[in-house]
């Protein structure tokens, strides 16, 4: 058999691989382990190879004490040996493994992942919430029919919720919220002796979840879960989901089940109504979860398709596998969707940042020689100009300030946190003050996060202010960079004297990060103020 290989790219491969296509996916979630081999015939269309689960409980200690037990770490990785042999036994040569909440919270979480490839050779990659909730997204998106409707999409896990509002494109908005299962579970343990006492204190900490009052304006069409803890619930009320078969929960039913849950004993649990050691503790605090947020989305039912995160891994990773499109194309269609969305949030005028988007995506791609930069580059670009003005939500006065925070403080699909950090930083110079170390965001930035937001700045200065008035009058622009200027011709209608008086002002920090001064096509070297 070939060396598994971790996540690889369509391009790294003389010729992408054909269907059928055998692949693998490990989750090391907060509750559980999860493996899922299966042979595709078809980007989304699959059969299970193997299915198993393993019970180690990662979240147990890390939110209480911020740390991976080392009892805990030793069964997890037995547990992921174990799954290597499965995927090297069913000939599998493509794979990616993920971890969430447990791990990415944890302060030897690092440890941890390096001694998972130290033991098992297994990559395992981190993921963030946002990430979670994408993939969750596409294994959902592979088994429901969207239609053009918007729907919510809320997937609970041990250590998170994510809360998404999707549609058969692309996540429009995500939040994830530190409220799983195990988490829950943890944090009011103190109290399971009290059942009733228990039951009010989830009840309250439940409350606390919101849904944007715009998630709700948009009508969406109804409310898809995804988690083991929903799939337990659902086969409890009698109506029992799996592959291919979308069950439904109606809301009274759930309820229902919250009240018998809640007067059982965790032993009754296990002994009455069947379930697992490891679910009969958890599942409470998770319907009461799902209920709080379908009691927000204004739904009576749940749909549960029985699908999760190790499912959505699969069909991302043989995306990237046998994809004729871009990796980073796709990522940044996603990105710039959740990036619209939050904007919407704030209420910002939609119409200037696409254009600014589309000026400052055009200038990068036409001067590539000029700032040598990377494809995820420009994903942060378009992001950043899409939401530099988005500040503006909290007052005008300072607003690239403003910006800066509500973008550093948000989450958007595609994007690290380290990402979104960067697209903070070049929103907030898309005016005034150029980048300096005694900006406190800016330097916390590694010093080539700190050279890449210059060089993003630079360009996003320049596209902002070619719409200064906000009417798109510069249409479009094209830049031709030589002996020592860069001359841009404009696509244009009217004076555009607020443009020019703008790019005079703006266009100092291009200028002086490319050493190369800016000229308007027929009027000649604008005189740049920084």
């Amino acid at each position: 058999m070939s060396q598994l290989q971790s996540r690889p790219r369509a391009k790294d491969a003389a010729a992408p691989p054909q269907f059928p296509l055998r692949v693998g996916s490990i989750d090391v979630g907060s509750n559980a382990i999860r493996f899922l081999a299966a042979e595709f015939t078809s980007p989304t269309e699959y059969r299970a190879l193997a299915e198993s689960r393993a019970p180690v409980r990662l979240g147990h200690e890390v939110f209480l004490s911020g740390r991976l037990a080392r009892e805990t770490m030793e069964a997890a990785v037995e547990a992921i040996a174990g799954f290597r042999g499965l995927m090297q036994e069913l000939g599998i040569e493509h794979y990616r493994a993920v971890a969430t909440s447990a791990t990415r919270e944890s302060r030897n979480g690092e440890e941890f992942v390096a001694r998972v490839r130290r033991e098992t050779g297994i990559d395992l990659e981190v993921v963030t919430g946002t990430e979670e909730a994408r993939l969750v997204y596409e294994a959902v998106r592979a088994q429901v029919p969207f239609g053009k409707r918007k729907w919510l999409l809320v997937d609970l896990g041990g250590g998170s919720v994510e809360v998404s509002l999707v549609d058969a494109s692309a996540i429009l908005w995500s939040e994830s919220h530190t409220m799983g299962s195990v988490r829950l579970l943890e944090e009011l343990a103190g109290s399971g002796e009290e059942p009733g006492r228990f039951q009010r204190l989830l009840e309250e900490y439940a409350s606390t979840l919101r849904i944007p009052v715009i998630a709700r304006q948009w009508n969406p069409a109804g409310l898809v879960a995804t988690g083991g803890n929903i799939e337990a619930l659902a086969r409890l009320i009698g109506a029992e989901p799996g592959r291919g078969r979308v069950a439904a929960v109606p809301l009274a039913a759930l309820r229902a089940a919250i009240e018998k849950l809640s007067s059982l004993s965790y032993r009754q649990r296990v002994e009455q109504l069947g379930l697992r050691e490891d679910r009969a503790d958890v599942i409470l605090p998770a319907a009461m979860v799902y209920e709080r947020v379908a009691t927000l989305a204004g739904v009576d039912e749940i749909r549960v398709p029985a699908v999760g995160l190790k499912d959505g891994v699969l069909v991302d990773l043989v995306d990237d596998l046998t994809t004729h499109e871009a990796h980073e194309v796709r990522k940044g269609k996603h990105a710039m969707a959740g990036a619209l969305a939050l904007g919407r949030r704030y209420q910002f005028d939609e119409v200037h940042a696409e254009h600014v988007a589309r000026l400052a995506g055009s200038l990068f791609d036409q001067l590539e020689k000029v700032h040598r930069l990377e494809p995820a580059d420009r994903r942060m670009l378009l992001a950043a100009a899409t939401l530099h003005d988005i500040g503006i939500f909290i007052g005008h006065k300072k607003h690239h300030k403003h910006s800066l925070y509500i973008i550093s403080q948000s989450e958007v699909p595609e994007f690290t946190q380290r990402e979104i950090d960067i697209v903070a930083n070049v929103a907030r110079y898309h005016r005034k003050g150029v980048p300096a170390l005694h900006h406190e965001s800016f330097t916390r930035l590694a010093s080539e996060d700190r050279e890449r937001v210059v060089k993003l700045a630079s360009l996003l200065r320049i596209a902002d202010a070619l719409d200064r008035e906000h009417l798109q009058a510069v249409r479009a622009v094209k830049a031709t960079a030589g002996k020592g200027k860069l001359v841009l011709e404009l696509d244009s209608e009217g004076d555009l004297l607020l443009e020019r008086w703008s790019l005079r002002r703006k266009g100092g920090l291009f200028a002086d990060t490319f050493g190369l001064d800016i000229e308007i096509a027929g009027d000649g070297k604008v005189d740049a103020d920084g």
